[in-house]
């Protein structure tokens, strides 16, 4: 099973584009990511940019429309994130509390959809989705 461990640290929403991270933080995550592929748990992970940096494009009008961020209604927003692939939600939990998060961070744990989770008729609609997941290196 696939869960995605998505971290919501609260104030990111209105970080500006050069916020400086703390080295020992840092280091701390550091630690917990190798112990994670050290378990071999670990599928991918990645720190993301302030919405400061990002867009939203979104479809309301019927037609798209580029906002950028900041987002003013923004109350959450992810600062990055980890997939991970164990037997169960209580191993993501698990692995999640063991995360160095400091008081002002949330772990939010989704599990990935599999094509196995969906109806045939839905299944063939999305015929070619596991050939679009494949990456090449």
């Amino acid at each position: 099973m696939r869960f995605m461990m998505l971290m919501i640290p609260s104030g990111y929403e209105t970080a500006p584009p050069d916020v400086k991270l703390d080295p020992e933080r840092v280091a701390a995550m550091m630690k917990y990511n190798e112990a994670l592929k050290e378990a071999g748990v670990l599928v991918t992970l990645d720190g993301l940019h302030p919405p400061s940096m990002g867009v939203r494009v979104s479809f309301a009008s019927g037609k798209p429309v580029v906002t950028d961020g900041p987002f003013t209604e923004a109350k959450e927003v992810i600062g990055g994130y980890w997939m991970i692939e164990v037997k169960s939600k209580e191993e993501a939990i698990e692995w999640a509390k063991k995360c160095p998060a400091s008081n002002n961070e949330v772990i939010e744990i989704r599990q990935v959809q599999e094509m196995a989770d969906f109806p045939p008729e839905i299944q063939e609609a999305a015929s070619g989705f596991n050939e679009l997941q494949a990456r090449k290196n």
